[in-house]
């Protein structure tokens, strides 16, 4: 069965398109807001099936600029933080706002800086090594689930 031609479809296929280009970093578990189904975004913390009924109903996120005034009608810093950690729209390290990045679970200014000195990144490879002159492995393996290279 085809799907039909539609400006969300569109715009469905240019955020699949995007992500396809984009070298990404491990999600290690994390969901991607603009794929996640709603069981599986009814099944995070703070959310509840009206909540993923509305996020799938907003898809494509741009950024998680996006995705953060949907949920911040309903949700508490905290609760989105906590929430941040399973589920996240990845940034485009060479364009993302310093907003965006200390949307990142855990990241301070510091490291925003640091994410921002480096740019522009070739690949992931460039990240994980830039990155890892001032945190462990352990930490840029988990940073590096939230972030994309194009």
């Amino acid at each position: 069965m085809m799907a039909k031609d539609t400006p969300e479809s569109k715009k469905a296929l240019a955020t699949l398109a995007h992500s396809v280009r984009a070298q990404v970093g491990r999600s290690q578990g994390l969901l991607d807001a603009n794929f996640a189904t709603e069981k599986k975004l009814s099944a995070l913390p703070h959310l509840n099936a009206d909540l993923a009924k509305q996020i799938v109903g907003q898809r494509p996120f741009a950024s998680i600029t996006n995705l953060n005034a949907l949920l911040g009608k309903a949700l508490s810093k905290e609760q989105r933080a906590e929430l941040y950690a399973r589920l996240f729209v990845h940034l485009n390290l060479n364009k993302a706002t310093r907003e965006e990045i200390l949307s990142i679970p855990g990241l301070g200014n510091r490291m925003a800086h640091e994410f921002e000195e480096y740019r522009s990144y070739k690949a992931m490879a460039q990240f994980r090594r830039e990155i890892g002159k001032y945190v462990d492995k352990k930490e840029v393996a988990r940073l590096e689930r939230f972030v994309t290279v194009e």
